[in-house]
């Protein structure tokens, strides 16, 4: 089942495990079964001296496997085949089961061991193409192997297809706490300890108050943040970064290929990367924040300030925003309301759920062709929908898009309503802009793919923006005020790239040094 390269991998790993680990499955005689059965003789085999497998489960979902510690009870469970972009959640929770400490901030793991309360039992949905689920599962994963108040069952969707309709569950990663619906998307360790935890957040608030003033404050940590921060670092600046989610976007591309000295990597891996990286040079990340307000030279010391949704206040003698863009909405009646129960933004990890469904692909630039050649290979048909009179995407997608039998195009095709039964998304209304006939169109699946809007709402009055809400900045990547500088998808820049962010990062970094060894000592 594993490749050579999946196996040295998985040896390599199982030779952290310190402490005995059983493995006891579930199985049936279904074909998954027989795979899982497979793959945890496998698993055994690298370590017979630590690891034991037992068949003798009794679990209600078949097959799966619990992971423990011998004469303890089981409070971590894989339901399917946790291969994919999963398999990497498993040799983590295999080698944390089995005593290696794991690569967590010192302070989260103390929240982690110190949380009260419960019990908490999570049930988290992922699929095997998802790149957003291996952060939600690994965080539930560790969070049940280190507190007794806490048990992770993990359902892989497409093997417990019947369970995932009768929740009604149409996009994923997708968390139950204690039967009911908890949280649905990525979200982090931290994140999910703020929830569980509500005094957290005033305690964090306090806390961020009370640092002192940041040399380079940078706001968003994709990309450009990202870069701008290790740039500032290296020039001996206290360089903090504000990042709701490190990686901002990226974390949501599947794969990139276009990255000078990266043949191939995906989005997620890339991320993390950026924030190993800032982070070993000395720069201080501030994650899970969220700016709320940006108030220029505010106080009497000429320091900015920056407002946290949290309650807190920063303060920077320079800010650099790096705060990325978010996927473009369509605003018609019904999208809001089947968001994650039909809508989709993600075809890759929610395209799965949507087997042998009828689905709708809006937008026909590359982002939109892309998500409906993906998704011919899984749905029963795909009908792509783009408004302009003819498909925007590189011509060698557009000859393979209409190479697919189970493919049709309507150019010059209005969305007009997506439709439903009041849980799920049932149709699709749009309307043909040269006839003006409108059709309603039965489907299970909407994947909307028309662009980005810059995070940028919250600036206003701070910083000039252009009409289409970008940061105006000039050649060294500053703006309308002195001591602000921005970078990447949030600014006039054009061709919003991963490669062209980091360079405008860098810059933007290299600009505010410029601009402090110009300022009056203090």
């Amino acid at each position: 089942m594993l490749d050579e390269n999946l196996l040295a991998s998985l040896r390599a790993a199982l030779a952290h495990v310190r402490e005995p680990i059983e493995i006891v499955a579930t199985l049936g005689d279904d074909p998954v079964s027989a795979q899982m059965r497979d793959l945890l003789e496998t698993i055994a085999a690298q370590r017979p001296d630590a690891i034991t497998l037992r068949t003798d489960g009794d679990d209600a979902r078949r097959p799966s496997f619990a992971l423990q510690r011998p004469g303890q009870p089981a409070r971590l469970r894989f339901a399917g085949l946790p291969l994919g972009h999963e398999f990497t959640s498993l040799v983590l929770a295999l080698v944390w089961a089995g005593g290696h400490p794991p690569r967590v901030e010192p302070e989260l793991l103390e929240r982690v061991d110190a949380l009260g309360g419960g019990p908490y039992a999570f049930e988290v949905y992922m699929s095997l193409s998802c790149h957003n689920c291996p952060d939600v599962v690994q965080a539930l994963a560790l969070l049940a192997l280190r507190n007794p108040r806490v048990s992770t069952t993990v359902i892989e969707g497409s093997a417990f297809a019947d369970e995932v309709r009768s929740r009604g569950i149409l996009a994923v990663p997708q968390v139950y706490l204690n039967g009911e619906p908890w949280v649905a998307g990525r979200t982090t360790l931290a994140e999910i300890l703020d929830r569980l935890d509500t005094g957290a957040a005033a305690r964090g608030a306090a806390a961020l108050d009370a640092e002192p003033p940041f040399d380079v404050l940078i706001v968003g940590g994709g990309p450009a943040g990202a870069a701008a921060g290790l740039y500032a670092a290296r020039k001996g600046l206290r360089t903090g970064i504000v990042a709701e989610r490190f990686g901002g976007q990226v974390n949501d591309t599947a794969a990139i290929e276009n990255y000078p000295s990266v043949p191939e990597t995906i989005g997620p891996k890339f991320a993390a990367a950026l924030e190993q990286q800032v982070r070993a040079v000395g720069v201080q990340v501030l994650a899970g924040q969220k700016a709320k307000a940006l108030e220029p030279t505010g106080d009497a010391a000429g320091l900015h300030a920056l407002a946290l949704e949290s309650g807190a206040t920063l303060r920077a003698r320079t800010v650099i925003l790096a705060t990325g863009a978010r996927w473009r909405n369509l605003g018609v009646p019904g999208e809001a309301q089947y968001r994650n129960r039909g809508v989709a933004y993600c075809p890759h990890c929610d395209g799965p759920l949507f087997k042998g469904r009828d689905v709708a692909v809006i937008g026909g630039g590359n982002s939109g062709v892309e998500a409906a050649i993906d998704l011919a290979g899984l749905a029963r048909h795909v009908t792509l929908l783009e408004f302009a009179p003819s498909l925007k995407a590189d011509a060698v997608l557009v000859e393979r898009l209409r190479s697919l039998p189970n493919v049709t195009v309507h150019t010059e095709a209005q969305t007009l309503e997506v439709v439903g039964d009041g849980a799920v998304v049932t149709g699709l209304r749009w309307r043909d802009r040269a006839s003006g006939a409108e059709h309603l169109l039965p489907l299970a699946g909407v994947f909307v793919q028309i662009g980005l809007v810059p995070n940028t709402e919250w600036l206003e009055g701070a910083v000039a923006r252009n009409a289409f809400g970008e940061i105006v900045v000039d050649a060294k990547g500053e703006t309308s005020r002195a001591g602000i500088f921005a970078a990447g998808d949030c600014t006039t820049v054009p061709y919003k790239q991963i490669v062209i962010a980091a360079g405008e990062g860098a810059k933007a970094a290299l600009a505010a040094f410029d601009a402090l060894i110009r300022q009056p000592v203090r």
